[in-house]
């Protein structure tokens, strides 16, 4: 390589011998300085090799075997690699899918959770819109029901009252046959015939007479109060002659003589009042002694609040 720079050189200078001795003597100088490294260069390089210089031979040889064990290392950790890399790639294409195929189900399986839930909240709202009307009814019905409580309430107090007015007014009768008591309600004046009748008849005796008039008073103060009559006989077959059929026929001809009376009280309406024969049907004692009988023979007056108002209410309950 250098001979040929050499040979250039050379070539250049016979070239340039027709140049000025200046130029002549400064591209000898150049010569001779390029010639004297190149000597330098050649000394040290037959130096290096002749002190066992790393670029001999062997040397690069053994470089050379150590470079090929690194890439058949290497070439082997690749290969390892890549069969990993394949078997982690097989396995995340496997679990893709899966989860595909699971994320697909699930949400087949979230679309009829959803249908359902959007069913039971339907179903739920028509629920809650029939306990809102259930719960209004049931509101009106405890209402009506309170109204009604108080109305029974009133009543009872009312029938004490007419109970107590009319225990004053016969106050006079009372161990005498009759007797004023209020149950269910209702308050009963209960009058034995011999307060009232002969026996056999149904004409109204003078002492019955002022008991009925009394207990008209009261109730010509107490308008708003139905008033039952009943007729009660014993069994014993009635025998008498006369307009008479039998205890039946007695017990209301006897109950009609008392409504009667009571009709004479201008104060009483008469579409309050009613008269009812009950014959031995009824009795409140035993037929089989006298003084069951006694008592079995009797005028009931059964006072009874009038139940419209209330009535109407039961029937909005």
């Amino acid at each position: 390589m250098l001979n040929k720079i050499f040979f250039g050189i050379g070539t250049t200078l016979l070239l340039v011998s027709c140049v000025s001795p200046k130029i002549y003597n400064d591209l000898q100088a150049k010569y001779d300085d390029l010639k004297a490294e190149n000597e330098l260069l050649m000394s040290q390089l037959d130096g290096k090799e002749g002190n066992g210089s790393n670029y001999t031979v062997a040397n690069l040889r053994k470089e050379i075997e150590k470079l090929n064990a690194e890439k058949t290392a290497l070439a082997m950790e690749l290969s390892a690699t890549k069969s990993n890399y394949d078997r982690l790639k097989d396995s995340y294409d496997a679990l893709e899918e899966n989860s595909s195929s699971a994320l697909t189900e699930n949400l087949e399986r979230n679309r009829k959770l959803l249908e359902q839930l959007e069913a039971k909240e339907k179903a739920l709202a028509e629920e809650a819109a029939r306990l809102n009307i259930l719960q209004k009814k049931l509101e009106d019905r405890s209402k009506r029901v309170e109204e009604l409580e108080s109305m029974i309430v009133a009543k009872d107090a009312q029938m004490k009252k007419l109970k107590d007015a009319i225990s004053a007014a016969l106050t006079n009768f009372e161990g005498n046959g009759l007797t004023v008591e209020q149950r269910d309600g209702k308050v009963y004046v209960s009058m034995e015939n011999k307060l009232l009748f002969e026996s056999g008849s149904w004409a109204v005796n003078t002492r019955g007479r002022e008991a009925v008039n009394a207990l008209g008073n009261v109730l010509a103060k107490n308008t708003e109060i139905a008033v039952l009559i009943e007729g009660h006989t014993d069994n014993v077959p009635y025998s008498a002659n006369g307009n008479i059929q039998d205890n039946w026929d007695l017990s209301t001809k006897r109950a009609t003589a008392i409504v009667n009376i009571l009709t004479e009280n201008k104060g009483i309406p008469k579409d309050n009042l009613t008269a009812a024969g009950r014959g031995e049907f009824a009795p409140i004692a035993t037929n089989d002694t006298s003084e069951g009988r006694a008592k079995n023979r009797r005028i009931e007056v059964i006072l009874t609040p009038k139940l419209d108002e209330i009535s109407k209410l039961l029937e909005g309950i």
